[in-house]
């Protein structure tokens, strides 16, 4: 296949596909479109009280894009992953672009979890997540969802479901829906229509920053304890 470079990969998020690997030290990528598609509504993020306790703790601090290629190699970090070298060097490009971001969970000085994806419209494509201490996969995760909430996003893709991502309040969809739903984060273009996608202009258009100034307004920007606590009352309720 082409090399990756951050058009293309674009190109193909935009039309539901995603490229992955056989293993770590894989030559080559292969583009994946799976039969059904894991989501997670926006509205519907499960927020168990463990996690809200966790989040008000102050026992992390969050921040985005603070080390990306930190967080890509700690997912990276595993015996069975889908990202090579190419992968990971063609997502960091990405990332200079301003259409990847990464959430990280640090814990003192230590980087102890985190995800990244694929911002594009109102779509965000979750690729991975790692944790190296209780909850911090899920910290980061309920941080990128008050952060799209915010941001005015609409789509959440998680790509393939997995028990943790369903306890989280993931849900499976049929491509075709999904297809639906990525043409409505787009802007309406057509699934296939990768380069209208990528060009056309958005009404209110999405904003990943959002949040920061709303934690900045209230006097809580960089504050682990406060700030989750906002978080929190952004996601609602809880189990």
């Amino acid at each position: 296949m082409s090399r990756l470079d951050p058009r293309l990969l674009l190109q193909g998020y935009a039309t539901g596909i995603f490229p992955m690997a056989d293993s770590r030290d894989a030559d080559e990528l292969f583009w994946v479109e799976p039969r059904n598609r894991a989501i997670i509504p926006l509205d519907h993020f499960h927020l168990a009280r463990s996690l809200r306790r966790t989040l008000r703790s102050g026992k992390f601090l969050v921040t985005h894009d603070t080390d990306f290629p930190g967080v890509i190699a700690a997912c990276a970090e595993r015996e069975e992953t889908w990202i090579n070298a190419e992968l990971e060097h063609a997502m960091i490009a990405l990332q200079g672009s301003g259409h990847a971001h990464s959430i990280e969970v640090w814990e003192g000085e230590q980087l102890v979890g985190g995800l990244y994806g694929v911002k594009l419209g109102r779509a965000f494509f979750g690729e991975s997540m790692f944790s190296r201490r209780t909850d911090a996969s899920k910290v980061a995760l309920a941080w990128l969802v008050a952060r799209m909430k915010v941001g005015n996003f609409s789509l959440l893709d998680c790509q393939f479901m997995t028990e943790h991502l369903a306890s989280l309040g993931a849900i499976s969809i049929p491509r075709e829906t999904y297809v639906a739903l990525l043409s409505a984060a787009l802007g309406g273009a057509a699934a296939g229509g990768a380069s209208a996608a990528l060009d056309a202009g958005f009404e209110a258009p999405p904003d990943f920053l959002a949040l920061d100034r709303l934690l900045e307004l209230a006097g809580v920007l960089g504050a682990a304890g406060p700030a989750g606590y906002v978080i929190a009352q952004l996601l609602g309720q809880t189990s």
